[in-house]
């Protein structure tokens, strides 16, 4: 690295470091510190969803899975519809319920029993998914950037994971939700110049758009958007089945991403703000998952030198995936513009990280602390707060090692896969609730208790049976383990759907009181004026924008390589 880039990567900590002490100073409650008092604009709300959703794997990986499975991965990411989704339905539930965390509302809609599952079930999916795999893609850059700077690549890679890790725990401890949604503006303006500029000078040395089409049709079969059933790993239908679930599940009821659209104002702002980041969310497929499929067509052409995937010190595939965007950076960039890459992948990185920081935090203290020891004061709480984000940034830190043994197909790919065990159960309560007063919380338990237990299972028996594994028999959980992904999220949706609606017939149904303004039709009784007017043109013209912009995206693809 050059001189000029540490001079820029210096500069955008300095600004950072500034715009989290100026907006974190005055943090008087739990309200203030996770929901910035209730009182952010459309803006930064939009640019929070943004940032908090793209992290360092998000560049790395989707880098990684251009390079290896071209357009496979594109489906996950032309899921800005899913925005419209959470404006358009569930903003008014959440924001009239006046709720702090999506847990909370799972209560009021059915019981303190499926509170407690979804928030205990989210803060170990956090830990062990979300915190741990950014951290791991965020080191892989520096490892790949700094191989000598500390002595040794292995070096390099801790100290980057430490630092970042450090840095943004201190920064989110400090300044709470405020912090974040402030330095989310300037961090999802570094982001999205910084991958324009990769994607740029990588079509310029390959020779333009056209070439990028020509020499990729060259592995249509690989890297075309739709595969045929007899794909292995991408089979249309099992795209079209679970993409749409782990979408739903992740953009529409993930504390993680829902805590920025309840920190509005008001609910016009809180309906614009999801929508403003579903605008954001267009641009991912072309600015991280393009740059991996021009390193691979500048490596086949022989402009630069892509580094094979070695596992055990065999060669096991031609290209590491997840090496590319590294790779990119370190070849093709002039000193300065490598240094703000840099920058936008730290950003990525610190700004994801910092989002699952506060929201692991605010699960903690809001669902589970605050009901084993009520009446405590905000200061308290604010505290717990406090010590709740240093232990997840602890426990991050800690399950890293293992990160290096769970990655073989790819982070991004890795990441999906796991996520597809842990939402089909929340999607079915979830939307099920919504439009069905009949179903009550008996039935909501139980599918949220099957579900996880099953998906739970099936992630387990992935890890030890099957064709290369531990174990080979018997082969019923052979045919288990080795199940498609897609297809296994499909299934899951299936059974706690039917278990929820059995259940829930068993029992008594919920009493009228108890679901007034927490189904579809009923919050559409009391305030349906209100709803009205929160969505207004500006906010037609977003979602029509979004949905013309994913609409042309997947035409284009559908056909770009026949």
């Amino acid at each position: 690295m050059h001189w000029l880039d540490w001079i820029v990567i210096a500069l955008y900590f300095v600004l950072i470091g500034w715009l989290a002490w100026w907006y974190g100073r005055h943090q008087r409650d739990t309200v203030d510190y996770f929901l910035a008092g209730r009182n952010a604009g459309w803006v930064v709300i939009g640019a929070s969803i943004f940032t908090s959703n793209i992290g360092s794997e998000h560049i790395v990986g989707l880098a990684g899975q251009g390079a290896s499975t071209g357009m496979a991965m594109a489906h996950w990411e032309l899921h800005a519809w899913c925005l419209i989704v959470l404006a358009g339905l569930f903003v008014p539930f959440y924001y009239k319920s006046g709720v702090a965390t999506i847990p909370e509302f799972l209560e009021k809609r059915f019981s303190a029993r499926t509170r407690w599952i979804l928030s205990c079930v989210s803060l170990v999916a956090y830990v062990f998914t979300k915190v741990s795999v950014t951290v791991y893609a965020g080191a892989i850059v520096f490892q790949a950037l700094l191989p000598d700077t500390f002595g040794s690549p292995q070096n390099a890679f801790w100290v980057g994971a430490f630092t970042t890790v450090i840095i943004t725990g201190i920064y989110t401890v400090f300044g709470g939700i405020r912090a974040i949604l402030h330095t989310a503006t300037p961090q999802a303006v570094v982001i999205l110049l910084g991958s324009f500029i990769i994607t740029a000078i990588g079509l310029h040395k390959l020779g333009g758009w056209g070439e990028l089409v020509a020499t990729c049709k060259t592995n249509a079969a690989n890297f075309a958007l739709w595969r045929p059933l007899s794909d292995p790993d991408f089979p249309w239908l099992g795209v079209v089945i679970a993409s749409p679930i782990i979408g739903l599940w992740y953009w529409c009821t993930d504390q993680y991403i829902v805590q920025r659209v309840l920190s509005a104002r008001d609910l016009p702002t809180a309906r614009r703000g999801a929508l403003f980041g579903g605008l954001l969310k267009v641009w991912p497929v072309l600015i991280f998952l393009i740059p991996g499929m021009i390193g691979w067509a500048l490596h086949q052409k022989g402009i630069i030198q892509l580094p094979p995937k070695i596992v055990g010190g065999e060669i096991v595939a031609p290209i590491d995936g997840d090496q590319v965007f590294p790779s990119l950076v370190k070849m093709l960039l002039p000193p300065g513009i490598r240094g703000l890459i840099v920058a936008c992948l730290l950003a990525a990185l610190m700004s994801s990280l910092a989002s699952l920081f506060n929201s692991s935090a605010s699960l903690f203290t809001v669902d589970i602390y605050e009901k084993i020891r009520p009446g405590q004061s905000e200061q308290h709480l604010l505290t717990v707060g406090r010590i709740a984000t240093a232990t997840v940034v602890v426990l991050g830190i800690i399950w890293i090692p293992v990160m290096a043994k769970v990655s073989g197909g790819g982070l991004y790919q890795y990441l999906q896969s796991v996520q597809g065990y842990l939402a089909p159960p929340i999607t079915a309560v979830f939307f099920l609730g919504l439009f069905w007063k009949r179903l009550n919380s008996a039935g909501a338990t139980w599918a949220l208790a099957t579900g996880f237990i099953l998906g739970m299972f099936k992630l387990t028996v992935q890890v030890f049976f099957g064709e290369g594994k531990t174990f080979q028999e018997p082969a019923w959980l052979v045919w288990i383990g080795e199940l498609n992904f897609l297809y296994a999220t499909g299934i899951l949706f299936a059974i706690a759907a039917i278990v929820m609606v059995v259940a829930s017939l068993l029992t008594p149904p919920p009493p009228e009181e108890k679901i007034r303004g927490l189904t579809y039709g009923s919050i559409h009784k009391e305030a349906a004026d209100e709803i009205r007017k929160s969505w207004d043109a500006g906010n037609i013209a977003m979602a029509t924008i979004i949905l013309l912009a994913v609409g042309g995206m997947y035409l284009y693809f559908s056909f770009w390589l026949n």
